[in-house]
């Protein structure tokens, strides 16, 4: 297989006033092509840390850290932007919309930064994008004018335009009721079946079962890393509606 992620022997640690916090203490893990991996932890385990790191926004105190083969440690600013920009999609908690933005322009605002894509192309892969996430009919809505389940799916659109080799989630059901969340476990499962692959942080472990991997951090170690057996989103939802 080939790998996403490759993490060795990670560290990071950081001040809090006059005491020092060891957030991470030497974790390793790899996240192969197509893998839905779950990443839990109870506060102050690090996951924020790792998340932090996962997408390229912080740098390990010690350690190996590479995505998609490229190595992260002392890589300029600049070039780190571009491998958020290039290597990941981020789907956020609270959406991360533009309040008077439409959901067309959302979802094309990170690929004005990806100057190998022209305006054209911007365009098509938006709307293509929307498309994909059920939202043909809302393009031009703003966030407003959707619902939380909505919005995230243009959250979703925005993280898929720019077709990058892993999406990043970041507690992507904690603002949503259970119904929706599972209405967006169903789009995750369905991108993943299509050979997209996943790290879903979150602290809920009902959303877990729909992974098929679950790493699970306390106390900035790895304590356990498991195959899980996946249930279907579609029919937890279909329980609820029935």
């Amino acid at each position: 297989m080939d790998t996403i992620i490759k993490i060795q022997t990670l560290q990071r640690m950081f001040e809090v006033g006059s005491e020092k916090v060891h957030a991470l203490k030497g974790i390793s893990f790899e996240v192969n092509k197509g893998e839905f991996v779950s990443i839990m932890g109870a506060s102050g385990s690090g996951k924020s840390t790792l998340l932090n790191i996962l997408g390229c926004l912080d740098r390990p105190t010690a350690g190996e850290y590479m995505i998609d083969n490229i190595p992260v440690k002392e890589r300029s600013e600049d070039e780190l932007s571009t491998i958020r920009n290039r290597k990941i999609g981020f789907v956020f908690q609270n959406y991360s919309l533009l309040p008077r933005t439409s959901a067309l322009e959302q979802v094309e605002l990170p690929l004005l930064y990806n100057n190998t894509v022209s305006d054209k192309q911007r365009r098509e892969r938006a709307e293509q994008a929307l498309e994909q996430v059920g939202l043909k009919d809302r393009m031009k809505h703003t966030p407003n004018q959707m619902s939380g389940g909505q919005q995230q799916r243009v959250a979703i659109a925005r993280a898929l335009a720019g077709d990058p080799v892993m999406l990043l989630a970041d507690e992507a059901t904690g603002n949503l009721d259970t119904r929706t969340s599972y209405e967006i476990m169903c789009l995750f499962q369905e991108l993943h079946s299509k050979g997209k692959s996943i790290v879903f942080v979150t602290h809920e472990p009902d959303i877990a079962t729909f992974t098929e991997r679950t790493i699970l951090l306390s106390d900035g170690l790895i304590v356990k890393d498991i195959k899980v057996e996946t249930q279907s989103a579609r029919q937890m939802l279909e329980s609820i509606t029935n």
